[in-house]
């Protein structure tokens, strides 16, 4: 398992693949005029300075959004996610870089709102300061799979979960499935989408296993490689579940992860968008 604060991997290359495709989701959502909720169960302090002693320790963010940062391009899909990114460094100088909680809240309407939950009380204290005057926020120092049992079923009826662990205890893929099923029982229409680091690959598998297990149905699995599957010196690729996805969400997630390989690749790269089931 990882020694885990986020601090230390802010804007890595998990971070880019994660939250390029977190951001299409949301856009996804938004295309229906009915408001959503998102709720966040691991959502840490919201915002990360890169210059931070904790952040500066393996500078992590050179291989993931500074090599973004330093294109005068990216494909289109990815503009808005860089405009996010953008806009926290008015200065043209990457500085900070946006969680997932201050990624979201640029991409609510009017009427969406966003429920955000951590654990770990100095993190929450952060987060709580961060999103303190704003209506359509509300932060909760609460575990994460409790959160999917106080907070779904939303009452917008319409929503994305995002369960991004940590991975720092042993049996983290069983609970990812566990609490996926138990937010499932209570929200079967919400999109939900699980991040997970692609350890060994035994135990991988045995994670895709359990989710087709579920039979649960429209399970989409995207996956992004910066280094070859024997590769143990550190993360060497992570995945996103998608379960529910917008409609079109799927050729969007096969561009994305398809121009992101050569770019944050580190040794081999490699990735892969596929059904694990279908309709």
């Amino acid at each position: 398992m990882f020694a885990y604060r986020h601090q230390f991997h802010a804007g890595n290359f998990a971070d880019v693949f994660k939250h390029a495709l977190l951001t299409r989701l949301l856009l996804g959502l938004a295309k229906k005029p009915k408001p959503f909720c998102y709720v966040d169960t691991h959502a840490g302090i919201g915002r990360y300075d890169l210059q931070h002693e904790w952040a500066r320790k393996n500078a992590e963010h050179a291989d993931g959004i500074a090599r973004l940062w330093d294109m005068p391009s990216v494909t289109p899909l990815l503009e808005p996610y860089m405009r996010i990114v953008r806009d926290e460094n008015p200065d043209d100088s990457l500085r900070f870089y946006p969680g997932s909680p201050l990624i979201a809240r640029r991409l609510l309407r009017a009427d969406d709102r966003a429920v955000l939950s951590e654990l770990n009380a100095k993190d929450f204290a952060e987060l709580e300061r961060a999103f303190a005057r704003d209506r359509q926020v509300h932060a909760y120092e609460l575990d994460a799979y409790q959160t999917l049992k106080a907070h779904l079923p939303p009452r917008e009826r319409r929503g994305l979960i995002l369960v991004d662990s940590s991975f720092d205890r042993s049996g983290e893929y069983a609970r990812l499935v566990d609490g996926f099923q138990s937010g499932y029982q209570r929200f079967a229409t919400g999109v939900f989408a699980l991040w997970y680091p692609l350890m060994t690959p035994g135990a991988v598998q045995h994670f895709e296993r359990s989710l087709v297990g579920t039979r649960i149905r429209r399970i989409l699995k995207c996956e992004l490689c910066v280094h070859p599957s024997s590769w143990q010196s550190s993360l060497r690729g992570c995945g996103l579940v998608v379960i529910n996805p917008p409609f079109g969400f799927d050729e969007e997630a096969r561009q994305i992860v398809h121009w992101l390989v050569p770019i944050l690749q580190q040794s081999t790269g490699s990735g892969q968008v596929q059904w694990l089931v279908g309709e």
